[in-house]
């Protein structure tokens, strides 16, 4: 059984030493805030393990984000101080000089640029006022490479990567987070389908897979076979050749 009141503590305690050896007394977490439940989940914990003036968040729309009040209201409730940075100019600027090259763009392209040039936008802002950029992931979307590499896998360091969508939730109500920060459905902000739509199967029943190794659907389990093992290399270390003697 899951002990949501226990990992949440846990967590807090492990931000609070990763600081602490890691960075100075002023360092703040730098968290990319997009109004979902991860990335209020992470804001929540940084609060209490660091202290409201530790934490910055950081709203990056590109263009108009139908949701974006989320974004806002999370940051009015936790009381943290707030930045908003719109990527659309960069991102399409990008897109631009590519194609000005002679590129074509692709969907392997425009899906996954946005998240670099994020993660890009935190990094920036980290280096401008002294922080740890904070990970968002979460182990269900991680097993499956519903993820970009070198964006939203990327972080200094990552408090709900060893946790399924089904525990990071039980750990935002321990939190006493509004449902709203916790439940709301997640959609990929391109064609408008939520992400268990895209997959093809639902987080509970991966959650389940990845934790009980049950999974009563043939066709999904294999799929989700499939879509663990060809995006591994997102979440293992670069591959590093090594001189022999």
């Amino acid at each position: 059984m899951f002990d949501a009141k226990k990992i949440k503590k846990q967590i807090v305690e492990w931000i609070v030493e990763y600081f602490k050896n890691n960075a100075s007394s002023e360092t703040k977490a730098i968290i990319g805030i997009s109004g979902g439940k991860d990335s209020s989940i992470v804001s929540a914990l940084c609060v209490e393990a660091l202290g409201k003036e530790r934490v910055l968040g950081v709203l990056m729309p590109q263009g108009e984000q139908q949701d974006i009040d989320v974004a806002y209201d999370l940051c009015k409730t936790l009381d943290i101080a707030y930045v908003e940075i719109n990527i659309k100019d960069s991102v399409q600027t990008l897109y631009d000089e590519a194609v000005k090259a002679g590129l074509e763009l692709n969907n392997i392209a425009t899906f996954n640029t946005p998240a670099r040039i994020r993660m890009t936008t935190l990094y920036a802002i980290s280096g401008i006022v002294g922080g740890r950029v904070a990970n968002t992931s979460n182990l269900s979307e991680d097993w499956i490479g519903y993820a970009t590499k070198f964006g939203d896998t990327s972080g200094d360091f990552s408090p709900l990567s060893d946790l399924t969508v089904t525990e990071v939730k039980a750990v935002g109500r321990e939190l006493g987070l509004a449902p709203k920060f916790i439940d709301k459905t997640p959609i990929d902000g391109l064609c408008g389908k939520t992400d268990e739509e895209n997959l093809g199967f639902t987080y509970a029943v991966l959650d389940k897979y990845i934790r009980d190794g049950i999974c009563e659907d043939e066709k999904v389990k294999e799929k989700i076979d499939r879509l663990h093992n060809m995006n591994l290399h997102k979440i293992n270390p670069m591959p590093v050749f090594k001189l022999s003697n």
